[in-house]
C-alpha cells in the first residue's frame, strides 16, 4: 500500500503474486497478501477471475461521489456506483470479503451522517472497512479527525453489522503514515 496501483501494472502484479506465495520463493500464503486498489473497476473483475486467494482492498474514503472524487480522482472515472457493481461482482464471483479503507479527515468525511450513507452504501456487502486516522502534513488539506468522532464512527457502522476496526497509527514520526506519503520539498 502506498507505493502505487498495483492494477495499473497488473500482469506484473499477479507475477509477484506468484513469486511470494511459490514454497521455493518465500512462500507467503496468499491469505497473507493484500492487493490494494484506489478501484480500477476492469481490474476487479478480471481479478475476480483469478485463483489467487488474497485480499482485496479498496481505498474508498467516502460514500459520496464529490467527496471522493475530491480525495480520488479515480472516482471521476470509476464512480461508487459502478465501483459497488464491482465489488458485489467479486464478492459473488470468489465468496471471499472484500476489505475497505476508509481514511477520516477532519470535518470532510468522518461525522455520523457519513457513517450512516457508508452503512447504507455496504449494507448486505461480506467486507470489513479499516478506518484509518488521516495524518497531518504540512500544507495539506486534511487533517485528523478527533479521536471521539472515529470512536463514534466505528462503533456506528459496528451497530449496522458493518465489521469496522481503527487501524492503529505508524509512521507518522517519519512523515510516512496514511496521507504523509508524498514528494517533500527539501
Amino acid at each position: 500500500m502506498g507505493i502505487g496501483e498495483p492494477f495499473d501494472n497488473y500482469d506484473n502484479c499477479m507475477k509477484a503474486i506468484e513469486i511470494l506465495n511459490d514454497p521455493k520463493a518465500l512462500n507467503i500464503g496468499a491469505r497473507h497478501i493484500s492487493i490494494s486498489t484506489s478501484g480500477i473497476v476492469p481490474m476487479i473483475y478480471k481479478f475476480a477471475e483469478e485463483k489467487y486467494q488474497c485480499t482485496l482492498s479498496i481505498s474508498l474514503h467516502s460514500a459520496k461521489n464529490e467527496i471522493r472524487s475530491e480525495m480520488m480522482p479515480v472516482n471521476k472515472v470509476y464512480p461508487i456506483e459502478e465501483l459497488m457493481k464491482a465489488c458485489k461482482y467479486y464478492i459473488e464471483k470468489t465468496n471471499k470479503r472484500i476489505s475497505f479503507e476508509y481514511a477520516l479527515a477532519k470535518d470532510n468525511n468522518d461525522n455520523l451522517d457519513d457513517a450512516k450513507e457508508l452503512a447504507d452504501l455496504l449494507h448486505g456487502m461480506l467486507c470489513h472497512v479499516n478506518l484509518i486516522p488521516i495524518n497531518k502534513i504540512d500544507n495539506g488539506k486534511y487533517s485528523k479527525s478527533s479521536n471521539e468522532n472515529i470512536i463514534k464512527f466505528r462503533d456506528y457502522l459496528n451497530s449496522k453489522g458493518i465489521v469496522a476496526t481503527v487501524r492503529r497509527e505508524l509512521g507518522s514520526d517519519i512523515e510516512a503514515a496514511c496521507g504523509q506519503l508524498r514528494k517533500q520539498n527539501l
